[in-house]
């Protein structure tokens, strides 16, 4: 299961949160984004309890991070 993970961030902190994303397993890519949130997170697991595992206790209680938003990828 593919799921991509939007991040508003505190202001100043972006690059902290991005590289404390970047090491999370399961986090195959974190990036600094422009627009309504400022990062963006791809998390690969094999369920949906362990995406929710991975933003619930390892993404959202990263220091800076204010709000999260994450949409499943699905193949048409």
């Amino acid at each position: 299961m593919k799921a991509y993970v939007m991040i508003r961030i505190r202001a100043g902190e972006v690059k902290e949160v991005v590289a404390h994303l970047r090491k999370i397993t399961g986090v195959k890519e974190a990036h600094m984004t422009f627009g309504p949130y400022d990062a963006v997170a791809v998390v690969e697991t094999e369920d949906v309890a362990k995406l929710g595992q991975i933003t619930a206790s390892e993404i959202q209680p990263i220091p800076g991070v204010e709000q999260t938003l994450t949409c499943l990828a699905v193949d048409a």
